[in-house]
């Protein structure tokens, strides 16, 4: 699996028009600007207490979306099979093969 700030920049890339505003500045500041929560606090006037609840519920609702709508798992999955469908072609694998990774492509879909 991968590490907590990389899963949640993936999730916030494919998520982040379902996040409020505040949201996504917050989660934006935190995980992509690498900001404190001090920083941010003090940015918007706020405690630091009230940034990390936000930042935390809009972690698991990142996560409930991933559980609903599985685009993150269905990108790594998708990026596996071109890998493997790559290095088919270069090793010159049959027609068949090749066939299969693009079906395994399609029912991604």
């Amino acid at each position: 699996m991968l590490d907590k700030t990389l899963r949640m920049n993936y999730l916030f890339d494919f998520y982040q028009s379902l996040l409020t505003a505040k949201q996504r500045k917050y989660m934006s500041l935190y995980y992509l600007d690498d900001f404190s929560l001090g920083e941010i606090a003090e940015e918007f006037e706020v405690s630091r207490q009230a940034v990390y609840d936000n930042i935390k519920r809009t972690e698991a609702m990142l996560e409930e979306y991933e559980q609903k709508l599985s685009l993150l798992t269905k990108f790594e999955k998708r990026s596996k099979l071109i890998t493997q469908l790559k290095s088919a072609v270069q090793r010159n694998a049959t027609p068949e093969e090749m066939m299969d990774y693009i079906d395994s492509l399609e029912k991604l879909e």
